[in-house]
């Protein structure tokens, strides 16, 4: 799941692959092979820097060869948001599922927990490398950042249309991008100070209260900032 570079940090917290049940063996096969190459990149990352290892060299981790690497992802920029458009549809998917008495800001924060609750251990190493390049490295910053800019428009879209009587298009842009922002802005003091040795679900629960704090307006009716059609 940062900077302003993390669609990818909405990161950031979970990787949201298929278990494997009700898959193909080929199917089953590819998953493991993207797997391997992520981690073999992350720990490739990790141990020589990223602007020393190739993608040849990811491959080789992975057993695979450098031909078939982009089969499965497009640049070495990719291994590190590996699951950017997983957590994007959860997100789309908790707008399509919401309750009916759910507000905007409800129906964002459950999806983040959902994705929170999906994590594990090397999800959440890859997101402190993840934070780490993203200041180090200007093509993962600049990717991150079209990443965040692409999940910013798609999650605004489909809450616009879900909830017409609260929100246009522009009030939507603000609410995701205070969302998202808030996430980012947690995460790289999270994954940054001595709280990434803290337990992960502690790391997820500072999370949630930054975001809910800063989604705040929107969740307590009458709040002044609140948006809603009669005072537009």
């Amino acid at each position: 799941m940062p900077t302003g570079d993390e669609r990818s940090m909405m990161a950031s917290m979970a990787p949201l692959t298929s278990t494997g049940r009700g898959q193909t063996l080929r199917e089953r096969k590819r998953e493991r092979t993207r797997r391997a190459l992520i981690d073999a990149a992350t720990d490739l990352f990790e141990r020589r820097g990223y602007e020393q290892t190739t993608i040849a060299d990811i491959a080789a981790a992975a057993e695979i060869g450098t031909r078939t690497f982009f089969s499965y992802f497009a640049s070495k920029e990719d291994l590190l948001f590996p699951e950017s458009d997983a957590r994007v549809q959860a997100t789309v998917d908790a707008i399509a599922t919401r309750r009916p008495d759910d507000r905007p800001a409800d129906v964002l924060l459950r999806a983040l927990q959902l994705v929170g609750e999906a994590g594990g251990a090397r999800a959440d190493r890859r997101a402190a490398l993840q934070a780490r390049l993203t200041q180090t490295v200007p093509a993962v910053r600049a990717h991150g950042l079209q990443l965040q800019l692409a999940a910013q428009r798609e999650i605004a879209r489909h809450l616009a249309e879900a909830f017409p009587g609260e929100l246009d298009e522009v009030s939507a842009a603000a609410l995701v991008g205070a969302f998202i922002g808030a996430i980012t802005g947690a995460l790289q003091v999270l994954l940054e100070g001595p709280e990434t040795n803290q337990d992960p679900q502690q790391l997820r629960n500072k999370l949630r209260q930054a975001t809910q704090l800063a989604l705040d307006p929107w969740l307590q009716p009458g709040r002044r900032g609140e948006p809603n059609r009669s005072e537009r």
